[in-house]
């Protein structure tokens, strides 16, 4: 090897561990500036393509990040992170679900029992609403993870959407029983319960959740909306009291909600309702 050819390997080798600290201290964009010129020395070496696609993406440049996957790619067409965090990107920052769904495909090619693509491939059904898919896929996920929240989680959600709600409260149950302290599998039982009618569990679901976060403003509407349903005209004025604290729109529906006439035509609505035209 030449002195000039022997300086270049080095100078890229200094380059390349330059950026990678510059990437752990999180700024990014001076490294990204020594990932090219190590690139620019060596152009076909993974790493530099895999971690410069890295940067990119932690920057929010999802394209020029999955360009710098694609290079990569080329160098290793069989790797699988490379796979997942392509299909990643198209997933949860550009929506092209179909597409990300085949980059899930290759990483399982190459990775058959791993939980995230099984995870992810199943989001990405979920939202082109293949409702049945998705499901399968979670399951998949779970064979690998049995005692993972999200995917117990997420396939309650396409069980919902099916209108499977018996099934949908066993996978909500399953997630609870796994954490139960996170706001959303509460909200989402009580929004089960509801569909079916069973009132009183309902709220007690949303009342779980308004522990766990007391500023959202559909678990105190739905609170509301369940206690009218019940009878307990009280905690239904309070509930929604408080939703229309966090957002006045509420104003416009409860006049004509079903769930809430038994406060429609009481004197402490009219209050609430006069007070906030004032």
């Amino acid at each position: 090897m030449s002195p000039a050819a022997l300086l270049v390997k080095e100078d890229y080798r200094d380059w390349y561990r330059q950026g990678k600290r510059l990437e752990k201290q999180q700024r990014y964009e001076e490294a990204i500036a020594y990932y090219d010129k190590a690139i620019e020395a060596r152009p076909d070496e993974y790493w530099l393509w895999y971690d410069r696609a890295s940067v990119l993406q932690e920057l929010g440049q999802y394209e020029e990040a999955i360009a710098s996957f694609d290079r990569a790619l080329i160098l290793r067409p069989h790797d699988y992170w490379a796979w997942y965090h392509r299909g990643y990107i198209l997933l949860e920052e550009l929506e092209q679900f179909e597409e990300a769904i085949t980059n899930f495909d290759k990483a399982l090619s190459i990775r058959q029992d791993d939980y995230w693509a099984w995870f992810r491939r199943g989001d990405a059904l979920r939202h082109l609403k293949r409702f049945k898919d998705a499901i399968s896929d979670y399951d998949e996920a779970l064979t690998i993870r049995r005692d993972d929240y999200w995917a117990w989680f997420r396939r309650g959600d396409a069980l919902r959407h099916l209108q499977q709600f018996e099934d949908a409260l066993k996978s909500y149950d399953r997630a609870v029983s796994i954490r139960s302290d996170n706001f959303w599998a509460h909200y989402k039982i009580g929004d089960t319960l509801r569909y079916l009618e069973r009132y009183e569990e309902a709220l007690a679901s949303y009342q779980r959740a308004i522990e766990l976060n007391s500023n959202d403003e559909y678990a105190w509407y739905n609170s509301a909306c369940c206690a009218a349903r019940v009878g307990q005209e009280s905690l239904a004025i309070k509930s929604f009291k408080t939703a229309l604290k966090i957002n006045p729109n509420f104003q416009i529906l409860v006049k004509t909600d079903p769930d809430l006439e038994v406060i429609q035509d009481t004197r402490q609505l009219e209050d609430l309702l006069s007070k906030i035209a004032e």
